[in-house]
């Protein structure tokens, strides 16, 4: 793995916030205007300020949500509200949650992790990104001069050599603990023991890290570096090797953990053309196997129980908005060959992906729609019956997407992606389609804050 290091984070002082469930918030891209309606009411200290600043009027080149943010993280420094740990530390994080009635903990430590561009080093992407996303948090990061959410690095070690390291020296220290909106445990313990964290270093020595989630921060990450690099240029200096600058806080997670759960991410199509059941079948021709599946938004729910159990890549779960249907939509081989045929730049396993299959085979290909604007990506199944009821919200979310404010004409439900295939497409040199894989429960911010000078 690339090498990983302790920091002076940067954290919450508990005796003047009170709780750390009320400062904390989840990642910017998953919070809806209601949620950050929500959160700033929490608490005036709440990280979300940081994070996901509100536009306000009159914002201008001067005075926006990125200045914002930058002047609170500076005051709360100031005032005592965050303070500066007295020393490096690398961070024991768990996440105890339930899902499906079943209680998981998924354990890891946060660090900072040495950058790498990809292709040249062993830190490996899966998902594509949008530039939009980038451009927001490089203006923020850059304003604040500190990450101020993690990256999710996924490690292999079949026996969690590093992490059981960590819970050894743990044992009988008291965690810093936050709950979450969802009801998520959060635990945090601070190891500052140098040998501890040696042999953690040494155990990850010339492992490949696979990014599970926040892409666009770790590029935006190299791209802060760069930035910086190039004020160093000019004034006739190099960007010293150890500068913060260089490194990304990173939560590490090893594949073998218990906890490493991938749930689905799935689709409401905008842009496309109303169409019926029937006519959405004479597209898909010889491609895929159909049959009728039900009725109504509200029968996402049974479906996709039916599509999860079947476990198939190639299964899909798509809904005609024109007359209310469900369809259940099987690749055959006449579509796994065609598949093969149109993505032949790509290797076996990207075009056997759930995601792939939808994109590339069904959307871009049979439904000859390339043009269309990005999906609503629906991370929880209960959002797919409301967003096929109440339609797209128009305008721009908070993380830059625009909404049409018309009718989804189209959902799919679609398998998740596997750890397997991340791991077997990141060492083929490939990314999967956006949004593959939704990792839950996802990372808080607000646990600690790597600062970059």
């Amino acid at each position: 793995m690339p090498a990983i290091s302790a920091f002076r984070g940067i954290r919450y002082d508990l005796g003047h916030v009170g709780s750390l469930s009320d400062v904390i918030a989840p990642p910017y891209d998953v919070i809806d205007p209601a949620l950050q309606d929500e959160l700033y009411k929490k608490h005036p200290a709440n990280v979300v300020r940081l994070i996901l600043n509100r536009d306000e009027p009159g914002d201008d080149d001067l005075g926006n949500r990125y200045t914002r943010a930058a002047r609170f993280l500076r005051n709360w420094l100031r005032e005592g509200v965050l303070f500066t740990e007295g020393d490096p530390a690398i961070y024991v994080y768990h996440q105890e949650f339930v899902e499906r009635g079943q209680t998981f903990i998924r354990r890891g430590f946060m660090c900072r992790t040495r950058l790498e561009r990809f292709g040249e080093g062993n830190i490996h992407p899966h998902e594509e990104t949008h530039g939009g996303a980038k451009a927001d948090r490089f203006k923020l990061w850059k304003m604040c001069r500190a990450n101020l959410s993690q990256i999710f690095g996924l490690y292999p070690d079949a026996d969690n050599e590093a992490q059981n390291i960590l819970e050894v020296a743990i044992i009988g220290q008291t965690p810093l603990v936050a709950t979450d909106h969802l009801g998520t445990i959060h635990r945090v313990w601070p190891v500052t023991d140098i040998s501890v964290i040696n042999q953690v270093s040494a155990v990850l020595a010339g492992k490949p890290a696979y990014i599970a989630d926040g892409h666009h921060r770790y590029e935006t990450a190299l791209n802060l570096r760069d930035d910086l690099a190039a004020e160093f240029q000019a004034r006739g200096e190099e960007l010293p090797s150890e500068h913060p600058a260089n490194f990304v806080l990173m939560m590490c997670v090893s594949m073998s953990d218990e906890g490493m759960l991938v749930l689905p991410t799935h689709r409401l199509f905008r842009g496309l053309p109303a169409m019926t059941a029937e006519q959405l079948k004479a597209k898909l021709g010889e491609a895929f196997e159909t049959e009728p599946a039900g009725d109504g938004p509200d029968r996402a729910i049974g479906l996709w129980e039916e599509i999860e159990l079947e476990g198939d890549q190639g299964t899909l779960g798509l809904y005609t908005a024109e007359d209310d249907q469900w369809t259940l939509a099987r690749i055959t081989d006449a579509g796994r060959a065609r598949m093969a045929e149109i993505a032949a730049d790509h290797c076996e396993e990207w075009q056997g992906l759930g995601v792939s299959i939808l994109h590339r085979l069904l959307v871009d290909d049979l439904l000859q729609a390339t043009a269309l604007p990005a999906p609503k990506y629906v991370r929880t199944l209960d959002e797919v019956p409301v967003g096929l009821r109440e339609g797209d919200a128009a305008g721009r979310d908070l993380t830059g997407q625009e909404g049409s404010g018309g009718r989804f004409e189209l959902a799919a439900l679609v398998m998740p992606a596997t750890v397997e295939d991340i791991q077997a497409i990141s060492n083929a040199g490939e990314r999967m389609p956006a949004k593959s894989t939704f990792f839950f429960p996802k990372l808080l911010s607000g646990l600690v804050i790597n600062p970059l000078e």
